[in-house]
Order: structure tokens, then sequence, then C-alpha cells
């Protein structure tokens, strides 16, 4: 696991399996413009509220998590959010048990939906690598966000921007005094984008086109996998992605995947989304 400090307020969690990126933030006593000027000062001397976004994916990255945050002098979090219903991004609940879980209401709806979906494909994972947790993943009662909409940590707000296409439900997170986009499963450098639930390359492109101006605006872009970016090489990803969904649209498996995601995993990934359309 690698963790990086992004803004005083914000850490990034990468996780040594599938590159999951976990983002933990911390709002404070105050307003934005403070957050901003005072680098950090706000979170630093207030106390603040902490949030978890996602989650590394391993028993012993999990345990290192509260830890972290005492080191960082970040509060024990106040909640989890999830930007989707993916299980890989659900594993906050492992780590922390008792703090409340929150997601955006079309993830409530699809978890509801297929309950015990996310723990069978965490059971079919472990038993895949022979990896042994101490107790199983429960969910509990989610807190259902509307999105678009907001979410207080502290005296300071999250923005929460709807993130359908890679599956049916899912929010990004913006978190607007740090310029910090936590991506959800889009603009990774190492993964083509991926059609999933029966989501289309309409909806997905939709969601780029949402997240642009917060691309444009931003400091660094935390994607679901892969290494967090800067603005300029986000952009490049997200014109990237458009090509190549316009492509899969118009050519099925005979368009071209991103330069450097032409791998054989991505491969078979884009045969995937073709016989998705």
């Amino acid at each position: 696991m690698r963790a990086v400090s992004l803004h005083p307020d914000v850490l990034a969690v990468t996780s040594a399996v599938l590159h999951v990126n976990c983002v933990i933030v911390r709002g404070g006593v105050g307003d934005e413009s403070a957050g901003v000027a005072g680098a950090g000062v706000v979170g630093a001397e207030a106390g603040g509220e902490t949030f978890v976004i996602d989650s590394p994916v391993l028993p012993d990255e999990l345990d290192a998590l509260a830890p972290l945050l005492e080191q960082a002098q970040f509060a024990p979090p106040g909640g989890l959010l999830a930007t989707h219903g993916d299980w890989d991004h659900l594993l906050g609940r492992l780590a922390f048990p008792d703090a409340a879980l929150g997601c955006a209401e079309s993830t409530a709806e699809r978890l509801e939906r297929s309950p015990g979906e996310a723990q069978r494909e965490l059971r079919a994972f472990d038993e895949d690598l022979m990896i042994t947790r101490p107790r199983p993943l429960a969910l509990g009662s989610l807190q259902a966000l509307p999105v678009p909409g907001r979410c207080e940590i502290g005296e300071l707000e999250l923005e929460l921007h709807a993130a359908d296409g890679h599956t049916l439900d899912g929010m990004a997170i913006w978190i607007p005094w740090a310029r910090v986009l936590v991506a959800g499963d889009y603009l990774s450098t190492i993964e083509i984008p991926a059609l999933n639930a029966g989501d289309t390359v309409a909806a997905y492109l939709a969601t780029l086109e949402r997240l642009r101006p917060l691309v444009a605006a931003s400091e660094h872009v935390v994607p679901g996998h892969g290494p967090v970016t800067d603005s300029s090489r986000a952009l490049a990803v997200l014109e990237e992605d458009v090509a190549y969904l316009r492509a899969l649209a118009a050519k099925g498996l005979e368009a071209e995947l991103p330069t450097g995601r032409d791998r054989a995993g991505q491969r078979q990934l884009h045969q995937r989304n073709a016989a998705a359309l």
C-alpha cells in the first residue's frame, strides 16, 4: 500500500492489488476560501471531520488505515463514502465497521436490488488469491445521498456529481478547497473505459462531459484504479476515452484502443465492451 498527501486535508492511498485508490479527506471549521488560502490550516488547526472515500483491498491495508489517520493527525472517520457499488470500493466497512456508509441514491438502489452481490464477488476474489479476512463484509444500513448534491464535512462541503456509464450507478466527488477530483472508475491511465451492468456508451460519454470542467479546475484527479494525475494529463485521458468510445460505437470490435492501454487484459475488456453494444 502506498499513501501520499495531495493536500494538507487530502491523502490518497493506493492498494497493492488492482491499483485501487482510497481517498481520505478532512474538512474543518471555516469557509472554503480559508481552506484554499490557508493550505490546510482549516483541517489541521480546527480538528475537523474525516471521511474515507472508497477503500484499499488487502486485509493488512485496511488494518493500516486507522494508524495512518492517527499518524497524519486526522480524526477517526465520521463516515465512509463509496463512489459506486462495485465490491472493491465498498471495503471501508471492514476497516471502520461502526462508520456510516454513504453512497449515491443510484448505488443504494443497486445494492438493495442485488443483496449479497458485493460479498459474493469479494469471496470469489479472496478464494482466487487465497486471502483470509478476520470477518465478512457487512454493509449495514446505507445513507443514500442525492446526486447531484452536496455533502457536509465539518463546515465545508463536498460536491457530488452523477457518474454513470461504467455502471448504472455512481458519483464523482469534488473536494473544492483542495481542488481534488475523486473520479470513481473513470479517467484511468491504465484501464480503458468499461461498460458494465448494462450501461451505455452514451451514458459514459455524458459523464465524461460532466466531469470535464472539474478536471480542468483540478490540481489532482484520483481515478478508481491507477496513478493519480494532474489536470493536463487527466484531460488528455478524457479525450482519449471520448475518442475510444465514439470509435467503439461506430466500429465495435474494430475500434482502436487508447495509446499505452493496448495490453492483453484491456483487449479482453474491449471485446466485452463490443459484445455489450
